[in-house]
């Protein structure tokens, strides 16, 4: 069951990737009575967001075999009120591939000081002896090694670089050079020249990267931030950005944005900074990133319809709300 509108393209995609393993019925322009039968008979449910749904039909869904998002962040679930037992996964990976060159992007133009210099020659300097940095041969650090954290390694480590990481598990089958738990953040800190954040949003990361652990970080190293605003203390940032001027905040995913909280504002005032590039949280805003998520989405549905274990999970520690 869909909770969206799907045209006749996106319709194709999700059949296809069920591979027959279930009909596809899309809610939308379905009257109350159709709605509600469909909801209970739904044995895989897919959402951008529960708002798609009324207050009562969440508590229709208890019988399917997965909850399954649209987005890999699931911090805007309320699962206070879904149905107990109701398995739910997000799109973890999902939009992997272009967030990756995103990290990458932001980085390099970091290293490179391109905004830096591209403003001072707005301004006639002409900087041309000013050094900028090589990322090859550096420590690109990960926090949240899954589906993003992996692709962006894969390009980082192209570069040179060389790769740290920390996931749930500790542990991993891709190549990285180093990986520990969430206990050793410490370790990761200090050892990265780049940090790309892509955890999720939960009661264990929220906030997580706070003042102290800034100040464990190289003074000249680049932050990069893909995954929620709120992972970082946003006061500490601008104050730490202010105090070391040699280390960029790449701020892609901010702390008020319109999709998640219905306008964007910022507490401090980071664009006033040299040391901020800032982005409209896009990273996974190219032409093909809806059908691949799509895709990918639905192949996860089909396998709890199969009876099979989904892929990405949420696990109680990931529930906020």
């Amino acid at each position: 069951m869909v909770a969206f509108k799907l045209h006749d393209a996106q319709r194709a995609i999700v059949e296809q990737a069920l591979g027959g393993a279930g009909e596809v019925i899309c809610l939308t322009g379905l009257d109350d009575a159709d709605r509600d039968a469909a909801l209970r008979g739904a044995g895989a449910v897919l959402i951008w967001n529960t708002k798609e749904l009324k207050p009562h039909e969440l508590t229709l869904i208890g019988g399917a075999r997965l909850l399954q998002t649209m987005s890999a962040g699931v911090d805007f679930l309320p699962f206070s009120t879904l149905p107990d037992g109701l398995p739910v996964a997000s799109n973890g990976g999902a939009y992997a591939e272009p967030m990756a060159e995103h990290a990458l992007a932001m980085a390099l133009a970091a290293a490179k000081r391109l905004i830096v210099e591209h403003t001072a020659l707005a301004a006639g300097a002409f900087n041309q002896f000013e050094v900028n940095r090589m990322l090859a041969g550096g420590v690109c650090g990960i926090y949240g090694f899954g589906g993003i954290g992996e692709a962006t390694a894969k390009l980082m480590r192209a570069l040179g670089m060389r790769i740290h990481a920390i996931n749930r598990r500790g542990s991993t089958d891709a190549e990285v050079d180093w990986i520990g738990g969430v206990d050793r953040l410490d370790e990761l800190l200090a050892a990265s020249d780049v940090l790309v954040i892509s955890a999720p949003l939960s009661r264990v990361t929220r906030g997580i990267i706070d003042a102290a652990a800034l100040a464990r970080m190289k003074p000249d190293a680049i932050l990069v931030n893909l995954a929620r605003g709120e992972i970082i203390d946003e006061v500490a940032l601008f104050s730490h950005l202010r105090a070391h001027p040699r280390f960029t905040a790449c701020i892609d995913a901010w702390w008020i944005e319109p999709v998640r909280h219905g306008s964007f504002a910022m507490d401090q005032p980071f664009m006033t900074l040299p040391n901020v590039i800032g982005s409209p949280h896009n990273s996974a805003s190219v032409a093909a990133s809806r059908s691949v998520g799509l895709r990918r989405a639905a192949e996860n549905c089909r396998r709890a319809l199969l009876g099979e274990t989904p892929h990405y999970l949420v696990r109680e520690e990931e529930k906020l709300l």
